[in-house]
């Protein structure tokens, strides 16, 4: 990468040789390259995200008497779509490799107009039958994809040394594509009542074509950029993809569960308080993004952190505070069944604090799980001898964008098991979520010492701090 290739990519929107370690180049033109792709790359998963999660905020405009489909059917409903996305979230992982960062990027968004239009004819027709609702909210799960395609690009185009900054940005800024359609349901809500959720697809309408036409425009493909099934296969050889997998249950899964499922419970609660529909909803929107938009700000933190400190430390003390905040849950759960589901202030105050907590505690374990993928695959990178520094990168790079699309990929089944928890515990006799939080407690604890044993007890032998790993690790 040169001055030539930096000129080449202003014009064809091209560039046949990207080496981000190049540090005269970077300087050269290089960051300001890198810098405009991540812009558009987290306009577009933004809004990806969004429709990923717009039945989070549909069933918000869904009142029982109307629509016919209880509290049970509602989880199940939003546990579609996190299903649906999850799965796409391997092939999309090798689809920038295949068709271009820029290229894919451009057709992705433009694939989010079938799921939006199809909800916005769904909404306007509310006699529809619960299988229809099912098949139109799997198409939400395109949005879902798009975080894999994404990551693994802006993967190829920053540094080792800013990755964790890079990476922890570009999903922060596509995580907040939850609580800002959640803001827009908010504003339809109270302004004219929870019977025109179709506006709120209207307006996603015009930011898929703004992202579209921003990502033509501005992005740009690289000629080198490698990360096919083949690839994915040889990262999932290494125990450590399995780990770091299984820990993103914990972080991004518990981001994406709770983000679907923390208005409906709050709406749950509302009702029982004895609001009607329409307050209920009011009530539920006006508190549900906070959530989601506290963790998807905490994410580029958790990258920032995880570069000075190390992943595998601040992804270990993250789950402990998880594990604190779901007990958190767990007593005001008890507390509220003890008094027969009549919740005061103080137990509904707790239990908001105790999910607020969740949120922002998941968006920091969010990024530093992910700073943990580049910093493994480059230390065993480093120890190949039979590579050039130029091999090494490449294969680093590839294998890396490989694991970032099948984590996530496991990572977001997290959040469907989080809506089918709910789901269960709401169905059960006691008719709260005070079981679904003892599961959620019970996996964070396994998810503090499964971290502790994978990568902090023995430091001398397996860390994911780069320098350290270099001499540490082996193939």
């Amino acid at each position: 990468m040169g001055l030539q290739h930096i000129q080449e990519a202003l014009v064809s929107h091209y560039i046949e040789h990207w080496d981000a370690e190049d540090v005269d180049a970077w300087e050269s033109g290089g960051k300001d390259i890198a810098k405009r792709n991540l812009i558009w790359s987290v306009v577009a998963e933004h809004v990806g995200f969004s429709i990923w999660s717009i039945w989070s905020v549909m069933v918000l405009f869904m009142p029982t008497d109307i629509y016919g489909i209880d509290a049970a059917g509602k989880f199940f409903l939003v546990a579609v779509p996190t299903l649906v996305g999850s799965v796409l979230r391997i092939p999309y992982t090798v689809a920038t490799a295949r068709f271009g960062g820029r290229n894919w990027t451009v057709m992705s968004a433009l694939f989010l107009f079938v799921p939006t239009l199809l909800t916005l004819y769904l909404m306007m027709n509310p006699g529809a039958s619960y299988t229809t609702f099912m098949l139109v909210a799997a198409t939400a799960g395109i949005g879902g994809g798009n975080f894999a395609s994404s990551m693994t690009n802006i993967n190829a185009f920053y540094p080792q040394r800013l990755k964790g900054w890079a990476l922890g940005l570009n999903a922060g800024g596509g995580n907040i594509g939850v609580p800002m359609i959640q803001l827009i349901g908010l504003l339809v809500i109270a302004t004219v009542g929870n019977r025109a959720p179709w506006i709120v697809c209207a307006v996603y309408l015009v930011f898929i074509a703004a992202a579209a036409v921003g990502a033509a425009l501005f992005m740009d493909n690289l000629g080198n950029q490698k990360s096919d099934l083949r690839s994915m296969a040889k990262a999932l050889k290494f125990s450590e993809s399995w780990v770091i997998s299984f820990l993103y249950i914990g972080t991004f899964g518990s981001f994406i569960g709770f983000s679907f499922a923390f208005g409906q419970v709050l709406q749950i609660n509302f009702l029982a308080g004895g609001a009607t529909p329409a307050a209920a909803a009011l009530h539920a929107a006006q508190i549900a993004f906070i959530g989601p938009l506290l963790g998807s700000i905490a994410r580029p933190l958790g990258g920032k952190l995880a570069d000075r400190i190390g992943g595998g430390k601040i992804t270990m003390w993250t789950f402990v505070a998880m594990a604190f905040a779901a007990s958190i849950l767990v007593t005001a759960g008890t507390m509220d069944d003890n008094t027969a589901g009549v919740a005061s202030a103080g137990i509904m105050v707790t239990f908001v604090l105790g999910f607020i907590a969740l949120f922002l505690l998941s968006g920091i374990g969010n990024g530093s799980v992910y700073k943990m993928i580049p910093a493994i695959f480059e230390a065993k990178a480093q120890s190949f001898d039979h590579m050039d520094r130029s091999e090494k990168a490449t294969w680093s790079r590839s294998i890396s964008g490989a694991l970032i699309g099948f984590a996530g990929a496991v990572g977001g089944l997290g959040g469907v098991g989080i809506n089918l928890v709910l789901r269960a515990s709401y169905s059960s006799p006691a008719k709260s979520a005070t079981m679904a939080f003892w599961v959620f407690l019970a996996f964070y604890i396994a998810c503090i010492a499964v971290t502790w044993f994978v990568f902090l007890r023995k430091p001398s032998t397996l860390t994911t701090d780069v320098d350290e790993a270099k001499v540490a690790v082996t193939a």
